[in-house]
């Protein structure tokens, strides 16, 4: 499918620096930007609050049936809303962080998700980031980047980024949090985490925020001067 704009997958684990690269790519070149991950977690913020065992397959299944989730850009950035609600800060609780995996892996689920992800980039002109926007969502981007980094600086950002709002919870713990969400990622039934085979690798391990900004949007601008 001929695009005028392309579509930039951003894919890879979490805590690789997808999420506010991917958002400032955007910025730089005038694309929509959209946080996959957002939308899991707001579903996943739907079935606890209705008291849900994220385990339960057909309680998820009534609950992702009825969500409706919006992305949607203000001043301060994207904004996370769940039936009409602003769930932006309550997405990133633990407790969500926890779930979210086993929530995500549900065939319901990313099915609804991909239904809505699609519907949203079919013009192109956007940049999506998440686990399969690459390999599920839009095999046929025509700009696939797979961010990654070590386990041990991914683990440093969260726990930084975490002492920066008042919490402390031990380097230690959301290192194995870490560790343990890549396994589920990457060793679930359904779309789990890889690299599609024609996306470039950005290892973020020792790159400034800049330097990641600055080599995909290079990416994406080597690739359209060529369509």
């Amino acid at each position: 499918m001929k695009r005028n704009k392309p579509i930039v997958a951003v894919d890879g684990p979490v805590g690789a620096g997808k999420t506010t690269t991917a958002r400032t790519v955007a910025e730089r070149l005038g694309f929509l930007y959209v946080d996959t991950g957002a939308m899991y977690r707001a579903v996943t913020v739907d079935v606890l609050d209705h008291g849900i065992d994220p385990g339960d397959e057909a309680g998820v299944a009534a609950i992702v049936a009825e969500s409706k989730i919006e992305l949607r850009r203000n001043d301060s950035g994207q904004r996370t809303l769940l039936n009409g609600s602003d769930v932006s800060e309550r997405i990133r609780d633990r407790d969500v962080t926890a779930a979210v995996s086993s929530v995500s892996a549900m065939k319901s689920v990313r099915e609804r998700m991909w239904e809505i992800q699609r519907a949203a980039g079919a013009d192109g002109g956007i940049v999506m980031e998440g686990r399969d926007i690459g390999t599920v969502v839009f095999p046929d981007a025509e700009c696939k980047v797979y961010m990654d980094a070590s386990v041990d600086v991914r683990a440093r950002r969260r726990y930084d980024e975490l002492r920066s709002k008042g919490r402390e919870v031990p380097f230690d713990t959301l290192r194995n949090e870490i560790i343990e969400r890549d396994r589920a990622n990457t060793e679930r039934a359904l779309a789990p985490l890889r690299k599609a085979g024609d996306a470039v690798v950005i290892d973020t391990s020792d790159m400034t925020f800049d330097e990641q900004v600055s080599a995909i949007v290079s990416i994406v601008r080597e690739r359209m001067k060529r369509e």
